[in-house]
């Protein structure tokens, strides 16, 4: 293993963080405080509860999710793209490093931006409302799992991406209505019978339901469910990159 190139890697892309400190930190962290405003404020003052939870805080475990997953794809794809697009990525294929050691520099930055952006997140939500984590091992596993394979992911979407529309289309289109969709902001409990059993193809409810059943002790499907969903989805990201650095699909074209 060349713990110097992943380094390398690792350092570059976490330089490139520091440098947009205020594209990539600031503006997540406001726009949440801005959900924090509308739906804790406004719409939490209509619901008091929900499963006996203040609707305040139970939209932390989504709001943090939603923060995390997008900026975990946003960096990842961003971060491999941009080699690609220039086309330094082939000084990065000649050099002596396997496929594994680039995607552990590239996804593993990717994942430490996003679990960075989500720990303040999570910090600046207590300003809003009152928030107990009856789980915290459970907590940051999740969190850490979700920001990995959520950076495996828009690892893909840099690779697959042919310009800086279809890097934004994915997110955009796919996993951003999922989030939405997946009980983020409600429990699926909540929608009419046939809904729930529909909600239940979405992979993103496991996650957020994982999620907030390590906060609140409460969830829509079942917590072991939820950990088994997202290491099988991080398995078939880390099957997916194999294979395209295999068969150089979309990097030596």
């Amino acid at each position: 293993m060349n713990w110097t190139a992943i380094a390398a890697i690792y350092r570059y892309e976490m330089a490139r963080f520091f440098r947009t400190l205020l594209q990539s930190f600031v503006s997540p962290v406001l726009s949440t405080s801005l959900y924090f405003v509308v739906f804790g404020a406004a719409i939490g003052s209509r619901i008091d509860q929900v499963e006996g939870v203040d609707y305040g805080s139970f939209i932390v475990p989504g709001l943090v999710m939603l923060s995390v997953i997008t900026q975990s794809i946003s960096s990842a794809s961003f971060g491999i793209y941009f080699p690609k697009f220039i086309g330094t990525v082939y000084e990065l294929l000649s050099a002596p490093v396997n496929f594994l050691e680039i995607v552990m520099g590239y996804v593993g930055a990717a994942a430490t931006k996003a679990l960075f952006i989500g720990t303040v997140i999570l910090i600046t939500s207590t300003f809003f409302v009152d928030l107990e984590i009856r789980h915290p091992l459970a907590m940051v596993s999740f969190l850490v799992l979700t920001c990995l394979s959520f950076a495996l992911l828009g690892f893909i979407i840099g690779i697959w991406a042919g310009n800086f529309e279809q890097l934004q289309l994915v997110p955009l289109l796919v996993v951003t209505p999922l989030i939405f969709l997946g009980g983020a902001f409600y429990s699926i409990s909540m929608l009419p019978p046939i809904w729930q059993t529909i909600t239940l193809f979405n992979p993103v409810v496991y996650l957020i339901s994982g999620f907030r059943w390590a906060f609140f002790g409460m969830s829509d499907v079942p917590v072991g469910l939820s950990l088994l969903a997202i290491c099988a989805f991080t398995t078939l990201c880390l099957c997916v990159i194999g294979w395209i650095f295999k068969t150089g699909w979309r990097i030596r074209s």
